[in-house]
């Protein structure tokens, strides 16, 4: 009777520890992965008629991101438009990213007068699109220095009316893929984030080209927690618990089985 009370009690003990293991692989935290966001659109402002080139603040926008959107540094941005160190803004305000003068022409012999041509047909010009795709590392949604281009992303380009139809492949580094000499209008650019990641921002964006313009596009992506690497404390604390947990569930499984034949045979 009394090994069978020991036996009793490391059938429990087993059962304790195989619950314990199941609860820790249960319990294993899964990575967190950005949820897709609207993606960063601007086009090139042309300066008015005394040459300043104006920018109108968005809802949310800081500083900082837009030096990181338009290219000017914060010190410049801050010395234009007279702002304090905390560069506090408001929605709607026009800030003054630079002043464009016009170099005077150098005096030259008179130009020899022509005769009249006939008046040409009238061409509204053409504009640029560029498309940058950029691995986000930390899923922000916004291109940052340390971030650089994902190589192998598909474009496409089309217009409304259905007359241009463009594919094309992201690049690695800083460079976007860019289409030039696009006629006035409305078009829709779509990109495909290459295997394994996931996207950070909108796939799919509606912009207007304008002639003598370009638009630039920046769609995000980040590598999805199926294909992150697996650092050694999470590949080896919770399977390792719930393999063990399997084998003292069998070794208390056969402890009791054992237990019940002793108990039979007195």
């Amino acid at each position: 009777m009394k090994s069978t009370f020991h036996l009793s009690r490391a059938f429990w003990l087993a059962g304790l520890l195989a619950l314990c293991g199941l609860l820790g692989l249960l319990a294993a935290p899964a990575p967190a992965e950005a949820a897709p966001q609207a993606q960063i659109y601007y086009s090139t402002p042309t300066p008015d008629a005394d040459g300043r080139i104006v920018y109108i603040v968005k809802p949310g926008e800081t500083c900082l991101s837009i030096s990181l959107l338009t290219g000017i540094s914060l010190n410049d941005l801050r010395t234009l438009n007279n702002l304090s160190e905390e560069c506090l803004l408001r929605e709607n305000q026009q800030l003054l990213l630079a002043v464009v003068t016009e170099v005077p022409p150098t005096p030259g012999p008179s130009a020899t007068p022509t005769p009249l041509l006939p008046t040409p047909t009238p061409f509204t010009g053409t504009g640029e699109v560029c498309i940058y795709l950029f691995e986000d590392v930390n899923g922000n949604s916004v291109p940052e220095d340390t971030e650089s281009g994902l190589v192998g992303g598909a474009i496409s380009l089309t217009d409304r009316v259905g007359k241009v139809s463009l594919t094309g492949t992201t690049l690695g580094g800083v460079d976007p893929v860019c289409f030039a000499e696009l006629d006035e209008g409305e078009y829709n650019v779509s990109v495909g984030v290459p295997d394994g990641y996931n996207p950070t921002t909108q796939l799919n964006y509606t912009l207007s080209v304008r002639a003598g313009e370009t638009s630039n596009v920046d769609f995000g992506a980040q590598l999805s927690a199926a294909a992150q690497p697996v650092g050694p404390e999470e590949s080896g604390k919770s399977p390792l618990m719930g393999v063990l947990g399997v084998l003292v569930v069998l070794a208390g499984g056969g402890l009791g089985f054992y237990a019940l034949r002793v108990r039979r045979l007195k």
